[in-house]
């Protein structure tokens, strides 16, 4: 078989009919292949509508297995295909994407995985809004160390790193996956292509960035550290993954200035509080001068306290499963 699309949901009842129909369309450019929507655990009516269409429907058994990593490697476990390209619920191809990743694998024999360019339609949320203006270097077209949102990969790459993707990361599991196969000597690449169209979440800013908290995205960078701890992708993760500077600092700064407070309520100076509470709201203060506005600087430094209170809630949690054990699921067609 050619080509296995796996489309991970979870909630994707707006979006999936979408998804679906764009996975067909590029499973019948290339002559053969299958499409597999891998949930986890909808409850609303993402597998009914799914249903519908000539697809493989696995869904996960257990609730609490939810994670962004255990999607694709849900699908992979029942997966055929020589190709296999992981596709979120609210992302559809591009035409012509997938038959340019298809030849250009086959043109090097050295690449793992080929990503396109990146379409943001919903710019309402200031976290995709950043997104779409910092052109951050992995989206650009040439070699890239990393396939965020998503990627075509060749299969034999995958059998030989072991998994898929970690079915304990939050998030990041596409970078873990990248470090993985750059520690075994695999090369990834960014087409010059339109590859997909990205929908992403409707929420306001902040209800999102709460929901990536009570999801434990936010912890994703710091499950991350955990599962690359003493393995041969470790130094790839803290060189390549900039943000843990950046967290770090955000954890010191705040120490220092939660340590000022205390020493002022200890010993009654108000300077030191005041001290305190000025290192609280520089940050904000630079943030929106370089932004020029104040509700974004505020929004960039709330984000950098959610997610480097995740990376030490992420590091200390304990790894629910080994990578490479079965998902628990169920086939529901």
């Amino acid at each position: 078989m050619r080509l296995s699309v796996i489309i991970k949901t979870l909630n994707e009842q707006a979006n999936i009919e979408r998804a679906i129909r764009s996975a067909l369309d590029a499973v019948a450019a290339v002559g053969s292949g299958e499409v597999i929507v891998a949930d986890s655990k909808s409850t609303d009516r993402t597998c009914e509508i799914a249903a519908q269409f000539p697809v493989r429907i696995v869904q996960l058994s257990h609730a609490e297995d939810r994670c962004c990593g255990v999607g694709a490697q849900l699908g992979y476990a029942v997966a055929q295909g020589e190709y296999l390209y992981i596709l979120d619920g609210d992302m559809t191809f591009e035409p012509g994407f997938v038959e340019a990743a298809i030849a250009a694998l086959e043109q090097d024999s050295g690449l793992a995985g080929v990503g396109g360019q990146v379409r943001e339609m919903n710019l309402d949320n200031e976290e995709f809004v950043n997104r779409a203006q910092r052109r951050l270097a992995h989206f650009e077209p040439g070699q890239v160390d990393r396939l965020d949102m998503g990627g075509l990969y060749r299969r034999s790459a995958l059998a030989q790193v072991g998994y898929f993707t970690n079915q304990n990361l939050h998030a990041y599991e596409e970078f873990e996956l990248a470090a993985r196969l750059a520690s075994a000597g695999w090369r990834l690449r960014r087409l010059d292509h339109p590859g997909i169209c990205h929908y992403g979440h409707t929420e306001t800013s902040y209800r999102l960035l709460a929901k990536r908290w009570t999801s434990r995205y936010a912890w994703g960078c710091g499950e991350l550290l955990r599962q690359s701890l003493g393995k041969p992708h470790l130094s790839f993760v803290l060189t390549r993954l900039h943000v843990y500077r950046l967290y770090f600092a955000v954890l010191v700064w705040c120490f220092a200035a939660a340590t000022f407070v205390l020493l002022a309520a200890v010993n009654g100076t108000p300077l030191l509080a005041l001290a305190g509470l000025g290192m609280l709201a520089l940050p904000v203060l630079l943030m929106s001068l370089r932004r020029k506005s104040l509700a974004r600087g505020l929004y960039a430094v709330s984000a950098w306290g959610v997610f480097s209170a995740g990376l030490l809630a992420g590091l200390l949690a304990k790894p629910r499963r080994e990578p490479t054990d079965s998902v628990r699921c169920v086939s529901l067609k």
